[in-house]
């Protein structure tokens, strides 16, 4: 049976990081939590629930990821974020999978807005690699999207069960978060000419509200499917738009 490390990334997670433990405290050999300086008690919950409290300052969460696998006892790593938790069902999956010889392991993501399910708006399943042998790849992608790539020969399979995401938790840490991906995605998208960038400002959120609520089913979810997609298209918008002010500002 190979042995499990358990790595969670955490920032002012106090609100969930005790229920992420919980869900993998049972099937990991090691846990370690990668916390970039909480101050509301984030570390101190951790501790209590037996997890390894590494202190790493923030770069970036591709950086952040590749750093907190670094500190793992065992290459057969599991990584979560701390808003997220394990299914009863993918716990066992992932249990079994210990057992297993595959390189990577797929699984999907149930998101919650405000403590509902979303199963539209593109939400689900939202298929994440988060199980691997980490000498087989690596953190990659662009902030704040960061995705793990494995090796060409790396064999991947699916597993049962679901990570369960506290997305947004309120309807004020959604606006939060748009605001902050936008930020981010808009220092990357700067190094684009601002013909492209305009162009992609005035066509994508339309392109990406009409595939989210028509096409992936937001219109079925009434004022949350709404909601949803018409923000998420809106942070589309933002980081082009943030874009074009960092490229002018220069």
């Amino acid at each position: 049976m190979r042995k499990l490390s358990v790595v969670i990334i955490a920032w002012n997670e106090a609100a969930n990081i005790g229920d992420c433990i919980d869900s993998v405290k049972d099937i990991a050999d090691d846990l370690v939590v990668v916390d970039s300086g909480s101050n509301d008690g984030t570390q101190a919950i951790a501790e209590s629930k037996g997890a390894r409290v590494i202190y790493h300052a923030f770069e970036g969460h591709i950086q952040q990821k590749n750093w907190a696998i670094s500190q793992a006892k065992s290459s057969f790593i599991l990584s979560l974020d701390a808003d997220e938790k394990l299914s009863e069902k993918l716990a066992e999956s992932v249990l079994n999978a210990k057992n297993d010889t595959a390189d990577g392991y797929e699984m999907n993501r149930l998101n919650f807005y405000c403590g509902t399910a979303i199963i539209t708006c593109g939400l689900y399943p939202d298929s994440k690699l988060r199980l691997w042998n980490s000498s087989k790849g690596k953190w990659t992608g662009n902030n704040p999207h960061d995705r793990f790539e494995m090796d060409s020969n790396a064999v991947i399979v699916n597993l049962d069960g679901d990570i369960l995401h506290n997305t947004f938790a309120t309807h004020q840490d959604f606006l939060s978060q748009i605001e902050k991906f936008s930020s981010i995605s808009a220092k990357h998208l700067q190094r684009q000419s601002y013909i492209l960038l305009f162009t992609k400002m005035l066509l994508n959120p339309i392109l990406r509200f009409v595939k989210i609520y028509f096409i992936k089913g937001g219109i079925t979810d009434g004022s949350i499917g709404f909601t949803i997609c018409y923000h998420f298209s809106r942070e589309v918008f933002l980081k082009y738009f943030k874009a074009i002010k960092l490229k002018f500002s220069a």
